[in-house]
């Protein structure tokens, strides 16, 4: 039987269960990684277990969002992750060093491992051959402690990529191609597998862009060959010991098929407000451009920084634009500096930021109203910039500097030669500035240091034999995270305090939603198609959960966010009719009786009854909840904690 590459490494792992579309199965985790932005809470539900130590092969600690440092929150919380990394084993990557995924890919990636990573761009490892899945913090503490990772298997979507990019056409564009013709929600349930002739002319760098935003197409991961390409890029981190050749057996292994000819792609756009809005730059190029910004989660490698330091040497930004960088690691602008781009960069009127995330989460960088600002960024959702009514583009690397060079959207074939960049034998890179796990005896002196802040985990109720409540929200299709529970500079840094955070659910769309949960002692959210797509942040789950949501209902959900409200106790359940979306509306009442019972005898179709005014007879709906047995008992204790709390018995090396 010919198989895939994703299904080889996922079978090589696998702990419980078979590979057959749409079971599930369990998988052992290699690695692991959070970020600050979900890492404090991931850290404190690991605490709540009490078990001592990890078991991963290995785990990172990285600090890359939340790194503006305006009142005391974030220094508080870095201190936090800094301190639990090194009582229990755990590298720790420190404010400034780089962003999770870059670094990772430098450091610490290796074909044919397994990774899960409390980000969604998690899937960025794919790029060297890894199975690297983003989840909910929860699902990545229980991973740390040598718990299984569950997962539905996916389809396996088999692009096949043949010919060579023309000049000024990137990694970026092959995405945005693939956004272009999937959609926001065609990677739903399917992991992305490319292969062909096509995928020997990528570099590791072309390839990171399109795993990294394999997570905007709502797919479970992307993997790419390890192959001589992969080999070249560990050389040149130092790292050749660890590679691997993997590769599947042919096409003839995947459910589903696509194919790029890359010799006919161009520079291609996303448009505000979805990554999914894609068309040619030239069809919107004239547009007046005011920020423009090179870097972040993708596209911050040594190859995008490179090929902007080559075309705007000698040149100057335009006077009406923002143009800014944001180094994907320290290794990475290092690098740039010691063939004088940071030089050119800063001559040409350049900004050049720290290490991070910064704007793609909203920590800063916010455009100026009524402005366009072009990003490399993988995201575009509405607001998530900072400034309400933002005119957010993706794009290139080269595209972004060719329309901060003349100062409006500019297509960046009429810059003339491409630039040829060539990669350092071996990268200059410092070590020692990445935290390495101390010695077991050491790990016992380390007091873990808590800032005001940090508040302890909530504790969740099971599941109530009945549940009435109110729709206290209806909401449309392809609503985010972001939507659910807004990033920015004012809301990240309360991310290790659940009650202060949750006061902040759902302001973007409406602003009396809390006071409205608090009133009713919580009641029932209803959501369109592929509502939570978006990031890994599970305080999308928890915070509603805090003000007492523990039904939504939907006409799909997206991957991780599904998982985070089983995790936390809410019941995700589907329409079976999609006429019945439309019939009901907010301030209608919904009552499910014997939900408990239900939920325990694996039924799959749920009755439930809608009225609009207390005392009517009401209408009779059908739900439906797809959930496997250890999602039901997980449900059933009011969460993924409650249920694991008290069975769990590891030992510890001891020195």
């Amino acid at each position: 039987m010919k198989k895939s590459l994703a299904q080889k490494i996922i079978e090589e792992h696998l702990i419980s269960g078979k590979w057959q579309v749409g079971t599930e199965i369990g998988i052992r985790i290699d690695q692991t990684l959070t970020q600050d932005a979900t890492g404090t809470l991931a850290y404190l539900e690991f605490e709540s277990m009490d078990v001592g130590c990890i078991k991963t092969e290995l785990s990172v600690s990285y600090v890359d969002h939340n790194l503006l440092q305006t009142d005391y929150k974030n220094a508080d919380d870095h201190r936090f992750l800094q301190s639990i990394a090194q009582r229990f084993g755990i590298y720790f990557s420190p404010p400034g060093n780089g962003v999770s995924h870059q670094v990772h890919l430098e450091r610490f990636g290796a074909p044919g491992k397994t990774l899960l990573g409390s980000d969604s761009h998690t899937s960025m490892g794919g790029a060297l051959g890894m199975i690297a899945v983003g989840a909910g913090g929860l699902d990545v503490a229980l991973a740390l402690i040598g718990e299984p990772f569950f997962i539905q298997v996916p389809k396996i979507l088999g692009v096949k990529l043949t010919g060579k990019l023309p000049p000024w056409v990137s990694g970026k564009d092959v995405i945005l191609e693939m956004l272009k013709r999937h959609t926001v929600k065609g990677g739903v349930g399917k992991i992305i597998e490319y292969y062909g002739t096509g995928v020997e002319t990528l570099t590791v760098t072309d390839r990171a862009t399109i795993a990294n935003m394999g997570a905007e197409l709502g797919a479970t991961t992307t993997i790419f060959p390890s192959d001589i390409r992969t080999l070249e890029f560990l050389k040149r981190q130092g790292r050749e010991e660890v590679w691997k050749e993997y590769k599947s057996d042919n096409g003839e292994a995947y459910n589903e098929h696509d194919e790029i000819d890359l010799s006919t792609l161009e520079p291609l756009i996303a448009c505000p407000s979805s990554p999914d809005n894609v068309r040619k730059v030239s069809e919107v190029e004239g547009i007046p451009v005011a920020q423009a910004i090179v870097g972040s989660s993708v596209n911050s490698s040594f190859r995008d920084l490179m090929i902007v330091c080559k075309v705007i040497e000698g040149k100057t930004v335009h006077p009406n634009v923002s143009f800014e960088i944001n180094p994907g690691s320290r290794q990475v602008i290092e690098n740039v500096a010691a063939l004088n781009g940071v030089l050119t960069l800063i001559h040409a009127g350049a900004r050049i930021h720290q290490s991070g995330c910064l704007g793609c989460i909203g920590m800063g960088q916010a455009p100026a109203g009524g402005t366009v600002s072009l990003r490399t960024f993988p995201r575009n959702f509405p607001g998530r910039s900072g400034t309400e009514g933002d005119q957010v583009y993706l794009c290139s690397p080269e595209t972004a500097v060719a329309s901060a060079i003349y100062g409006k959207i500019t297509n960046p074939k009429k810059l003339g030669s491409y630039p040829e960049i060539k990669e350092p034998e071996r990268y200059l890179f410092n070590e020692t500035i990445i935290l390495k796990p101390l010695p077991v005896k050491e790990r016992q002196k380390i007091e873990i240091i808590r800032g005001p802040n940090i508040s302890p985990f909530p504790r969740l109720q099971p599941l109530p034999d009945d549940y009435e409540g109110e729709i206290i929200l209806k909401v449309g299709d392809n609503i985010t995270t972001d939507h659910i529970m807004p990033a920015g500079n004012e809301v990240l840094p309360l991310r290790s305090n659940i009650p202060a955070i949750s006061e902040h659910v759902y302001e973007l769309i409406d602003a009396a939603f809390v006071n409205r949960c608090k009133e009713k002692g919580g009641g029932i959210i209803v959501g369109g198609e592929n509502y939570g797509q978006g990031s890994s942040r599970e305080h999308a789950a928890l915070a509603p959960r805090f003000l007492g949501i523990q039904v939504k209902i939907a006409k799909s959900f997206g991957r991780i966010h599904r998982s985070n409200l089983i995790n936390f106790g809410i019941v995700p359940l589907l329409f079976k009719n999609s006429g019945d979306y439309d019939s009901i509306s907010q301030g209608d009442s919904i009552c499910i009786q014997d939900m408990k019972k239900a939920v325990k005898e694996g039924q799959e179709e749920i009755k439930a009854l809608c009225r609009s005014k207390p005392g009517k007879q009401g209408k009779e709906i059908s739900l439906i909840l797809k959930a496997t047995q250890r999602e039901r008992e997980i449900l059933l204790n009011g969460g993924l904690l409650n249920t694991v709390r008290g069975k769990l018995f590891i030992s510890c090396p001891v020195e």
